[in-house]
């Protein structure tokens, strides 16, 4: 059988067809037209020729939906149109149905990583500033830690066994954890609390290296630093008792939910946002558009916000240390005052490098300009000012 035997076979099927049920060929007629594409297959050596009929005016009559919409749609609509579902509308759907618990679990997991060193300060805190001498962590000396035992007496703790000390590096002392948690609280005293203005051996038996050039104690900037770095007993005590009341005070509680709330901010930001133009039925690039700036409006609201709180954290530690007695605030005005000489003349000694991070007065400079690195250690001593002045009036 020859193709076009086989292409008259079948038109002679389809009249036969029409002439036996009328009604069909009115259907035909009244049904939209439908494009033809031919084409071509061989089977078994035959060669054949017909038309296929595909349907294409679906898509003509397919709404255009928005993702509101698109979650309406019943799931027998969905599977019958199935190219209505693209795999971006698939995660945007399943996004806009979990958003709350996606928040909540974005917001706590922030949290939780920002508490982490706090939650576990042993394991996490106290390795990083440990101090290490020939291969061994550094014991508390006894001094020292008599020191401490009568900085939390005088600020009337509770539960001294909440709060425990160990010997650091650096030239002040640090502290983190909870004290209310099963760890407690960890608080490093640097070595330096050790010398006294009589006897600074703690001090001039150390090497320090700045610029890859070892200070000369014999100096005049090297005099200018030793001094800057031997503490009186009573600003000693206070160094002390500002990190015990910014631990007590749930400080870094504080500081740690700075982030998890921004970052809900974006969230709310962005509702009110597309509320107020709109936008919920809007086109996708505008609703891309309104969250970019959600995010920006939350990055900005981090910087400011974590500013505010960090100052606010300092200058309430400060005070309460300060209040325990007039001694310890007498103790904190030395403290910053050698503080601010101390940086001062690292300035000098770090040449270029320390111009870019100490002001001719003693702070730091800001990290950027959203965000400062912490608060200004003027400001700190002005408020113990303040409030020595307020005690004597």
């Amino acid at each position: 059988m020859t193709s076009s035997q086989c292409h008259l076979q079948l038109k002679l099927k389809q009249e036969i067809h029409f002439a036996s049920n009328p009604a069909a060929e009115k259907e035909t007629e009244k049904s939209p037209k439908r494009s033809e594409q031919p084409f071509e297959y061989q089977e078994k050596g035959l060669h054949i020729e017909h038309s296929a009929v595909r349907d294409d005016s679906w898509l003509k009559r397919c709404p255009q939906v928005s993702l509101r919409q698109m979650m309406e749609i019943p799931p027998s609509i969905k599977n019958k149109y199935p190219h209505m579902a693209s795999n971006y509308l698939k995660y945007a759907v399943r996004l806009q149905k979990y958003r709350t618990p996606l928040l909540v679990a974005s917001c706590g997991g922030v949290f939780a990583a920002n508490m982490f060193y706090h939650v576990c300060p042993d394991v996490s805190y106290r390795q990083l500033y440990q101090a290490w001498s020939k291969g061994e962590p550094v014991v508390l000396s006894e001094k020292l830690g008599d020191i401490f035992q009568q900085v939390l007496k005088d600020y009337s703790i509770r539960s001294p066994k909440n709060f425990s000390a160990f010997a650091s590096f650096g030239f002040h002392p640090v502290g983190a954890g909870v004290p209310w948690l099963p760890a407690g609280a960890q608080i490093g005293i640097p070595a330096n609390f050790n010398s006294t203005p009589d006897d600074p051996s703690g001090i001039t038996n150390r090497t320090i290296y700045i610029n890859g050039k070892m200070v000369d104690w014999g100096s005049d900037s090297g005099a200018a630093l030793q001094h800057s770095l031997v503490f009186s007993l009573d600003a000693q005590k206070f160094a002390v008792a500002r990190e015990v009341a910014r631990l007590q005070s749930g400080g870094p509680v504080l500081s740690a939910a700075v982030a998890p709330l921004c970052l809900g901010g974006v969230w709310v930001y962005s509702v009110l946002m597309k509320q107020l133009f709109g936008l919920h039925a809007g086109p996708l690039l505008l609703r891309c558009g309104v969250n970019i700036v959600a995010l920006g409006l939350g990055a900005v609201s981090y910087f400011l916000s974590s500013d505010a709180v960090s100052q606010w954290v300092d200058c309430n530690s400060d005070r309460r240390a300060a209040g325990v007695s007039q001694d310890y605030a007498k103790g904190g005005v030395e403290f910053y005052d050698k503080i601010l000489s101390r940086n001062k003349t690292l300035r000098s000694l770090m040449g270029q490098k320390g111009e870019e991070m100490y002001a001719l007065s003693g702070n730091l400079f800001p990290a950027h300009i959203f965000q400062l690195r912490r608060t200004p250690y003027t400001c700190r001593r002005d408020g113990i000012l303040t409030l020595l002045r307020e005690e004597k009036a």
